[in-house]
């Protein structure tokens, strides 16, 4: 029964995520400040049950194989660390103004890229598989050192944002659980076997979703009034995100089709297209020299990033594997 509960999570996690945010928001214009102190006592411990799961599925030893895709990889870290960067300063300017929060956000989904979804959808587009799962675990790792880096010199001084104080929020919410995850991993390995830890996955991706559910809700409830005080402001947030994901992809592809095979470009798509959004939540939550309200953008990349993950799929299975016409692939879509 729970374990049902949790793979229904995952698989419609697009919804929840937006109930979630529907609901914090409708909390928050009622909850005081005892519930908010409560709240906020509990962000650790949800945190933790959003990435350790998480955690478990991710193959750190894939990095072993680098040499063998080693140029999807170093196009992948051009991408993620020096074209998404750019994108995300360019569109916060243009659109956010002196909104540090929304610019905030913007940042952290900008430079936490591949998600558990990366491979997914690379297996689904019939993309190199092998070649995606190298490049989750080289990016993520890249970002752990690098995003302090970059966001000392991206966020306004006013915020007052300490890089060291990062640097230890990383370790506490994303290298422990790494770790823990990694050795978790092993351990079930060599108890069940690959086909017993396959059957596992769908539950500790649910778990990690029930932490995104809840993490989302208790950052909502907690920026509530501030974000329905200008609705209109924040419902801006939407476009730029849009615009930033579009440009992310166009570039994976073009460079993928100069430089990579056909399975590589699909591999290197979705290894800077598809975020990972749970981390940077997670950090932006526990980070107490960060700005809360930089959420918001990050919840609204949940409901944009997997429909654009879809189309892609569609298109390279419909359109370029099977030759339709686009009226066929969207009646595909329909």
């Amino acid at each position: 029964m729970i374990r049902r509960l949790l793979e229904t999570l995952k698989a419609d996690l697009i919804y929840v995520v937006v109930g979630a945010l529907v609901t914090g928001l409708a909390a928050g214009q009622v909850a005081g400040e005892s519930t908010r102190g409560l709240l906020q006592t509990a962000v650790v411990p949800v945190l933790f049950l959003m990435i350790y799961p998480m955690m478990i599925n991710i193959d750190l030893d894939e990095i072993r194989n680098l040499r063998a895709h080693a140029r999807p990889v170093a196009l992948s870290l051009v991408v993620n660390f020096l074209f998404t960067p750019f994108v995300a300063v360019l569109l916060a300017r243009a659109f956010f103004g002196g909104n540090v929060e929304y610019t905030v956000g913007l940042y952290f989904i900008a430079l936490i890229p591949t998600s558990g979804m990366t491979a997914a959808w690379t297996g689904l587009a019939n993309g190199d598989l092998e070649s995606a799962l190298v490049a989750m675990a080289v990016n993520l790792l890249a970002a752990v050192a690098i995003l302090p880096v970059y966001l000392s010199v991206l966020i306004p001084g006013s915020v007052g944002f300490e890089p060291t104080a990062l640097y230890r929020q990383l370790a506490q919410v994303v290298v422990v659980p790494m770790l823990a995850g990694n050795v978790t991993r092993r351990l079930l390995l060599r108890r069940y076997g690959w086909e017993g830890f396959r059957e596992l996955k769908p539950t500790f991706g649910g778990l990690s979703s029930f932490g995104v559910m809840l993490i989302v809700f208790i950052a909502m409830t907690m920026r509530s009034r501030a974000i329905l005080a200008d609705p209109l402001t924040s419902a801006s947030v939407v476009l730029p995100l849009v615009l930033f994901y579009v440009a992310v992809m166009a570039v994976g592809s073009g460079l993928g089709s100069v430089f990579l095979d056909d399975g590589q470009r699909v591999a290197l798509v979705y290894a800077t297209s598809m975020r990972n959004l749970s981390i940077a939540v997670a950090v932006v939550v526990a980070a107490e020299t960060l700005p809360t309200g930089a959420v918001l953008p990050i919840a609204l990349a949940y409901i944009l990033q997997p429909p654009l993950g879809v189309l892609y799929m569609h298109y390279r299975r419909d359109i370029v594997d099977e030759g339709l016409s686009l009226r066929e692939a969207a009646a595909r879509l329909v």
